[in-house]
């Protein structure tokens, strides 16, 4: 535990390295039950710390296991030694006292998900990141002859000048949680004296987003210590920033430092130097500075009647805050030869790229599909047409630029859109995502080009899948009015106008109904599958268990990239999202890359499914090669009887490596089972269909009827190897071991003699040894889990056997007869403690008094009953919630204990490890007495 004042701030749970079912996710387990049974110690909770010696994570009081992220860093975000221990790290970097109280301040705030309140505290790439860049920021905005900020600054830091107004760029990839970097910086430099009181001004360019960010600062208002204000037009913006003297977070969108008809030049709104600008996606297109010659045309006759210069936004809200300082938060990196944007915001202050992303596991890896239409169309023309047309820019100020652009783009949606295109497309998406499917369950998004074409795709899917459609709603006249937005498995996401066409009304949602539809989406458990949209949800929308991204529609730059990365989100055995190209986006991604390369990203925006092809390939030799001198090549039409001889061969192999070759072969069908979810869909991979489902019921047997850890088994129950299985070759009677092994089950709470002989002569003898380990467990943990004592010692003697038989040191019959002496030593024991006429409790407590032989023999049987029977009855009445924490109750019990072996006159040599064991098994025990 780590207290502040007293405070238990953090709790730490700490597994035994060389316990090799203690693992870091068993310590993630541990705490559950901790939030469940002494919720009282976690009320001040800042972080949960769960480490198995070698690895460590944090995480906050609500995150699963996919946020439990490593803390990778020491002093800053460069200062990030290469340590053999992770716990290492977060001792010295997340718990250095005067980083973790400001990591308590300023990085932890809440979120209201509509049934729960959800904690989120801050990963070590955004607490660095938002320190350094709070820290620039004051360095920009300050007077140039403030010599206190003349201090050795790193990354642009090194360069900025005080007195700039340029804070930097904060380029953390996307998916890394950039809107919560955004709040934490809002609020500790809300909080810098060296600020005074600062206006922070918000700006994005699409009312979405605007929306989206707004609600996240609202839902961080605690941090914010105010609640934050939202420009609804320009004239209301204006009067915001003119009006406010002090103080202050106000959210537009950048169109809203547009011009009026009559204005030359934005007018001053407020020229104080502690206006903070914190711009969403800092891109050219949003905030350019150059000046063009715009023509001025006759309202009436359209005669040009003269020109005039005009700037970008960025020009504006200079000119509207002259002295405010500048940062862009961006989520793809800015080209090199974008010299707006570092006009505007200077250079990166803060980097955390793809790389680093899918190395801390905040992010998974996106895989690039091409499967081009093969369609008999003008392929050259669509290439050319491609070339031309950018994204449309709907604010875009120059009317005339737009609409020639919206002219080429309609002319491009007509190819794109041609019936019999759609038709083939919508045939090859359904193939492909029932296929993605099929591997790993998820669900899609569907990019299209026009809300026209989103809808006829939507036709085309529908006569294909019709139950997919769910149902309609009907007007009080029995008109069919739109489709039910709380069924169905594809919905089309989009808006609209009382003036669109009959069959674009039907997809059109209000405001309500699209929440509805979010929540639904994001709900990996409910039928909405896929989701079909133009524009929306391709920027700030995050939905984990999507998993596949169809493009058919234009993108370039930085937009393509906000796209495809709503597929890059971690959700439970996902182990990458998967883009599929319609419409040539390669060329597009290939600047992409450039460009990430030039800014010194690492890493890769996607990569091809042709990788995972290769890798599973790779290990799919490795798995065949762990089968050497086992024939199973007729895995078609004789699977199940190929199934109990193929699993005893994997659990004959030798150690490797500290490995068994029931681990070796887990892990390599882990890895297919990877690789094979993410080009499943590719027909090279489908020579491989039969072959993995049928090495997948190998490792189900193994994993079911063997002593893995069975909350494993239950997390697996949804994986992708668990997919292939369910549609694959071998499907019945795979988990039942026993009945191909021609053995009765037997009633796991008695081991019988029958039994125990019928294993004994089992002619598969590995797979004997592995049940007979997992029938020992269950029954020494079913039947002893609260004695200490004999759980101990059954479970050492179980190790030492299996630790001999794994290196080898005795032969397979040997370790056989063993376990069998084992288990019926555990039945003779289980028939002393009946004939003792004592508890469970009391059994517990008398066997930690009957530990050594000296007290025994002094005091005997009937003395020993006695003093268990009042040790149970006397610490049973003492105890109270939490005691086992508490260090003055611990004290009150022990003394307890000693004075009841002193009046029974229990050997004083033998006490101290006697009162010890005692308290250990009260500790066992403690739960179930303060429920009761």
């Amino acid at each position: 535990m780590a207290c502040v004042n007293g405070l238990p701030l953090a709790v730490v749970e700490l597994k035994n390295p060389a316990d090799e079912s203690a693992d870091v996710w068993k310590a993630y387990s541990q705490l559950q039950t901790y939030k469940d049974e002494i919720s009282d110690l976690l009320a001040y909770n800042v972080a949960l710390v769960i480490s198995d010696g070698m690895t460590a994570r944090v995480g906050s009081l609500t995150a699963n296991k996919e946020r439990f992220m490593p803390w990778n860093t020491i002093k800053n975000e460069d200062d990030r030694p290469l340590l053999e221990y992770q716990l290492e790290k977060v001792v010295r970097g997340f718990f250095n006292p005067e980083l973790f109280l400001d990591y308590m301040r300023y990085f932890v705030l809440f979120e209201d998900d509509g049934d729960s309140l959800i904690k989120k505290i801050a990963g070590y790439h955004q607490f660095h990141g938002v320190r350094e860049a709070v820290r620039v920021t004051k360095i920009a905005a300050a007077d140039s002859d403030d010599d206190a900020v003349r201090e050795r600054r790193a990354t642009y830091g090194d360069e900025v000048q005080p007195g700039s107004r340029k804070a930097g760029v904060f380029w953390h990839t996307q998916g890394s949680g950039k809107s919560i970097s955004m709040c934490c910086y809002a609020g500790k430099l809300l909080q810098q004296p060296a600020m005074k009181n600062p206006t922070l001004v918000v700006v994005t360019d699409r009312n979405e987003l605007d929306g989206q960010l707004y609600g996240q600062f609202c839902m961080a208002k605690d941090l914010l210590k105010q609640t934050p204000e939202q420009a609804g037009s320009r004239e209301e913006l204006r009067e915001m920033l003119a009006s406010r003297e002090s103080g202050g977070i106000i959210f537009t969108t950048v169109q809203k430092f547009s011009l009026l008809d009559d204005e030359d030049e934005h007018p001053l709104l407020c020229d104080r130097s502690n206006v903070v600008v914190i711009s969403d996606e800092a891109h050219r297109s949003q905030y350019g500075l150059k000046a063009r010659l715009k023509q001025i045309k006759d309202k009436e006759t359209g005669e040009v009647t003269g020109a005039k210069y005009v700037f970008g936004y960025a020009k504006h809200m200079r000119d509207a805050l002259p002295h405010a300082s500048f940062i862009g938060f961006t989520g793809t990196p800015i080209d090199k030869e974008d010299k707006d944007t570092r006009g505007v915001f200077g250079d990166y202050v803060s980097i955390y790229d793809i790389q680093d992303a899918v190395d801390d596991g905040a992010t998974v890896p996106i895989y690039y599909e091409s499967r081009l239409v093969k369609i008999d169309i003008n392929r050259a023309q669509i290439d050319e047409l491609n070339k031309e047309v950018e994204e449309v820019i709907e604010d875009e100020e120059d009317v005339a630029a737009r609409e020639k652009t919206k002219g080429r783009w309609a002319e491009l949606t007509k190819l794109v859109g041609a019936e019999p295109r759609l038709q083939q497309i919508a045939a090859d998406m359904v193939e492909h995502f029932e296929k993605r499917t099929a591997s790993i369950d998820g669900k899609a998004m569907f990019v299209g080009m026009s809300r026209q074409i989103c809808v006829d795709l939507f036709a085309e899917i529908i006569k294909l899948r019709p139950d997919w459609a769910g149902t309609k709603i009907t007007s009080d006249e029995g008109k069919e009015v739109g489709y039910n937005h709380e069924d169905g498995a594809i919905r089309i996401i989009m808006t609209g106008s009382a003036t669109d066409k009959a069959d674009l009304q039907q997809h059109v949602f209000t405001q309500r109904q699209k929440k509805r539809l979010e929540k639904r989406f994001k709900d990996p458990d409910d039928e909405l599958k896929i989701v079909i949209v133009r524009d929306m949800w391709l920027t700030g929308f995050d939905a984990p268990c999507c998993h596949t991204m169809y493009v058919d529609k234009p993108m370039s730059g930085h937009n393509l990239m906000q796209a495809i990365a709503r597929v890059n989100r971690v959700f439970k055995d996902k182990t990458g999202g998967v883009v599929v190209d319609y419409i040539g986006i390669a060329s597009e991604l290939k600047h992409a890359l450039k460009i990430y390369t030039d800014a010194k990203g690492k890493g890769q925006p996607t990569l091809k499914s042709e990788e995972a092809l290769k890798v599973l390939h790779e290990k799919m030799d490795a798995v065949r090669g762990l089968f050497h001198g086992f024939d199973y090549s007729e895995y078609r039409t004789k699977a199940l009887e190929l199934l109990p001889p193929a699993a005893n061969h994997v659990l004959g192999l030798e150690k490797q490596n500290d490995k068994t070759g029931k681990q070796r072969f887990l892990d390599i069908m882990s890895s297919v089972s990877k690789a094979y979810s993410l080009c499943c869909t590719m027909d090279e991979a489908a020579t491989y269909h039969h072959e993995i489902a049928f090495l997948s019921a190998v490792r189900a047997a193994i994993v079911k009827n063997t002593s893995i850890d069975q909350k494993l088994v239950e997390e697996q129950k949804n994986s992708a190897m668990k997919q292939i299985l369910d549609n694959a070759v071998v499907t019945d009677g795979v988990v039942d071991v026993f009945a191909l092994a021609n053995l009765d089950k037997p009633n796991i709470g008695l081991l019988s003699d029958e039994f125990l002989e019928d294993v004994r002569n089992m002619p598969l003898q590995n797979l004997a040894v592995e049940l007979l380990e997992k029938l020992l467990k269950d029954e020494i943990r079913g039947r002893s889990s609260r004695n200490v004592v004999q759980e101990k010692a059954y479970t050492d003697r179980l190790i030492a056997s299996l630790r001999r038989y794994h290196n080898r040191s005795i032969e397979t019959a040997q370790v056989i007869e063993e376990l069998i002496d084992l288990a019926k030593d555990f039945q003779e024991r289980q028939q002393r403690d009946e004939s003792l006429g004592l508890s469970n409790d009391e059994i517990a407590f008398y066997d930690a008094l009957a530990n050594n032989e000296s007290a025994v023999r002094d005091l005997g049987d009937d003395v020993l009953k006695k003093i268990a029977v009042e040790v149970t009855e006397k610490l049973r009445a003492s105890t109270t919630v939490d005691w086992q924490i508490r260090d003055s109750v611990r004290a009150k019990l022990r003394n307890l204990v000693r004075r009841l072996l002193r009046k029974y006159k229990y050997p004083p040599d033998q006490a101290p490890a006697a009162i010890e064991l005692v308290m250990k098994q009260a500790e066992a025990l403690a739960v179930t007495w303060t429920s009761e």
